[in-house]
């Protein structure tokens, strides 16, 4: 298997009749780098975490899946790193957290863009941090960007089948569309930050589970 990434946009939209909100439906739409049976397993996965209720139509959000050649403990031990984002995502140019950080929902990091992007700096909390079920996220609440009410969801997923082990990486967001911009245009810039992203981890992680398998044999 390749490592493939595909997104799903939220084209249609549900309405709940009983509360008479707006949900997203990437669970409705399989991402083409996935098998149907692999997105079949992971279809709960993505009502539970990856569903966003939409607040007014000027909102966009997109699903993201990478397929990982290496075991799921090393993507989440990569992954769920809030205070080392630098480590698989691109454009950071540094990273601080406060001196007595402690790695738990509400904590807070502060993060610079290297020059380039139509941002500068951006503050970040962690929103989730699910150990057990590996499931992290985080909302953007500050600095200098255009990625207004930004949140984002990263969830990670081992499969196990016919001596095979890969992961399957899903990362979803919703964001505002900027005044003057287009939703195309919003979705395409986050969907390629996320998608570089996304790669990144799939090798570094890759990286990673080669270094432990070449170990193992040594010993």
């Amino acid at each position: 298997m390749d490592n493939k990434l595909e997104t799903s946009s939220m084209a249609n939209p549900t309405l709940d009749p009983e509360t008479h909100q707006t949900y997203t439906t990437h669970h409705l739409t399989t991402p083409s780098s996935l098998t149907p049976e692999e997105f079949e397993d992971l279809k709960q996965h993505v009502v539970n975490f990856h569903t966003y209720q939409l607040h007014h139509p000027s909102q966009c959000s997109s699903l993201l899946a990478q397929r990982v050649q290496a075991p799921d403990d090393v993507v989440w031990s990569i992954a769920r790193r809030f205070d080392k984002p630098q480590t698989y995502k691109h454009f950071i140019k540094s990273c601080s957290v406060s001196e007595n950080f402690k790695m738990i929902v509400g904590s807070t990091r502060d993060v610079n863009v290297i020059s380039g992007l139509p941002a500068a700096t951006s503050t970040e909390r962690l929103d989730i941090l699910d150990d057990d079920r590996q499931v992290t996220g985080f909302s953007i609440t500050g600095g200098e960007h255009r990625l207004r009410n930004y949140r984002s969801v990263t969830s990670v997923h081992g499969f196990n089948r016919q001596g095979r082990i890969w992961t399957v990486v899903l990362e979803s967001y919703i964001v505002d569309v900027p005044e003057g911009n287009t939703e195309e245009d919003t979705r395409l810039f986050a969907d390629t930050v996320v998608k570089l992203n996304l790669q990144k981890l799939a090798s570094v992680a890759e990286g990673l589970s080669r270094e432990g398998d070449s170990k193992s044999q040594v010993i």
